[in-house]
C-alpha cells in the first residue's frame, strides 16, 4: 500500500500524517495547544498507532504540540540534530526577517515571552541520508538549512517531498521569504530539494500540494 497523506490546517499551518499499513508518521505538529485537531484526524482514521513526529524545523507553529502529542500517543520525537537545542530550549531562532515577516518575529517574541511554548526535548536526532524504515516508513532525512539550521526535508516513497518552510505556496509557489537563520543557504537547498524530481511537493503552509512540475519551476530568488 503507497504511504496515503492526510493534510491537517492548523490556523495557518500544515501538519501531515503519512499513513501505511505499519501505522502513522506525524510531520509537523503545529502551535502549542493544537494537538485536538491531529487527534480527531487519527481518530477519524481509526489508526491509534502513532508511530513518529518528524519535525522539519524548530519554529513554534511546527514543534508547538510535539510534546503534548507524545505525551498522549507515546510517540517518539525526531528532528535534525541541528535545530535540537532550539526545540529542547522552547526557542524560535529567526535571525533575519524580511517585509512582513519583522512583524511576525515580533510575535514570536511575545508568545515566548509569554511561556507560551513548551519545550520539547528530541528522542531521535537525525542526520542528511538517515531513514525512518525503522518507524514503519520508506523516507529519507534530506537536509535543506537556510531558514534553519537543521532545516530538513522527507522525502517520502521517491515519489513525495515534505518540504516545511523551504517552500510557500501561499499564491504562486515560491522560496520562502521572510524568515532565514543564513540567506545564503536558501538557493542552494532549493535546488538540492528540486534535484529529487518528486511528484508531489507539501509545504509546511499551504492550501493544497504542489505539483512536481510546479515545483521544478520556482525560481531561487527574494524578488
Amino acid at each position: 500500500m503507497p504511504a496515503q497523506v492526510h493534510t491537517i490546517h492548523i490556523a495557518g499551518v500544515c501538519a501531515y500524517l503519512i499513513e501505511t499499513q505499519s501505522g502513522l508518521v506525524l510531520v509537523d505538529a503545529g502551535w502549542p495547544r493544537t494537538e485536538r485537531p491531529i487527534l480527531r484526524r487519527m481518530r477519524a482514521l481509526g489508526r491509534s498507532e502513532l508511530r513518529l513526529i518528524f519535525i522539519t524545523h524548530a519554529h513554534l507553529d511546527h514543534y508547538g504540540s510535539a510534546a503534548a502529542l507524545r505525551r498522549l500517543t507515546g510517540a517518539p520525537i525526531a528532528i535534525h540534530r541541528a535545530d535540537a537545542a532550539f526545540m529542547a530550549r522552547g526557542e524560535t531562532p529567526v535571525h533575519s526577517a524580511r517585509s512582513w515577516g519583522r512583524l511576525g518575529r515580533w510575535f514570536l517574541r511575545v508568545g515566548h515571552g509569554r511561556a507560551w511554548v513548551e519545550p520539547a526535548s528530541a528522542d531521535v536526532l537525525l542526520d542528511d541520508g538517515d531513514d525512518l524504515r525503522a518507524w514503519g516508513l520508506d523516507a529519507r532525512v534530506v537536509h535543506t538549512p537556510g531558514h534553519t539550521p537543521g532545516s530538513a526535508c522527507l522525502w517520502v516513497e521517491q515519489r513525495l517531498l515534505f518540504m516545511g518552510d523551504l517552500l510557500s505556496s501561499n499564491g504562486q509557489p515560491h522560496m520562502q521569504r521572510l524568515y532565514a537563520c543564513d540567506w545564503s543557504q536558501m538557493p542552494s537547498s532549493l535546488a538540492r530539494a528540486q534535484a529529487l524530481r518528486p511528484a508531489w511537493v507539501y509545504p509546511g503552509h499551504a492550501l493544497r500540494p504542489v505539483s512536481g512540475g510546479a515545483f521544478q519551476a520556482v525560481k531561487a530568488g527574494y524578488g
